[in-house]
C-alpha cells in the first residue's frame, strides 16, 4: 500500500501564537502514524512562489493522511494555526511503481 503525504507551504505571522498549534497537532499526528520528513529547514525555490516554511509529513497510507486531516483533534489544532499563518496544503498518495 502506498504511503500518504501532507505537503504544506506556510508563512507564520506570529511565531508565539503558532506554538499552540504545534503543541496541539502532536497527538493527532502521532495517533495516525505521522512522521516529519521536512519541517522548515533550508530550501531554495527555483520555480514559482514560495513561503517561509515547507513541511512534508509521511503517513503509513493515503487513507491515514486523510483521516488525520479530517479528525476532530486535528481540526481543533488547525483552528489554532489559522489566525497566525497562511498556508497551502495538499494531501497526496505516494508512488510505489517502477522508477527510472
Amino acid at each position: 500500500m502506498a504511503k500518504g503525504y501532507w505537503i504544506a507551504r506556510v508563512d507564520v505571522s506570529d511565531p508565539e501564537g503558532y506554538k499552540a498549534y504545534v503543541a496541539a497537532n502532536a497527538a493527532p499526528l502521532q495517533r495516525f502514524g505521522a512522521r516529519f520528513l521536512t519541517r522548515g529547514g533550508r530550501y531554495e525555490a527555483p520555480e514559482g512562489a514560495s513561503r517561509s516554511r515547507n513541511v512534508v509529513i509521511e503517513f503509513p497510507s493515503y487513507d491515514a493522511a486523510l483521516a488525520c486531516w479530517r479528525s476532530a483533534d486535528y481540526q481543533a489544532a488547525l483552528a489554532l494555526r489559522q489566525p497566525f499563518s497562511t498556508a497551502e496544503v495538499v494531501i497526496v498518495e505516494g508512488y510505489d511503481g517502477p522508477q527510472p
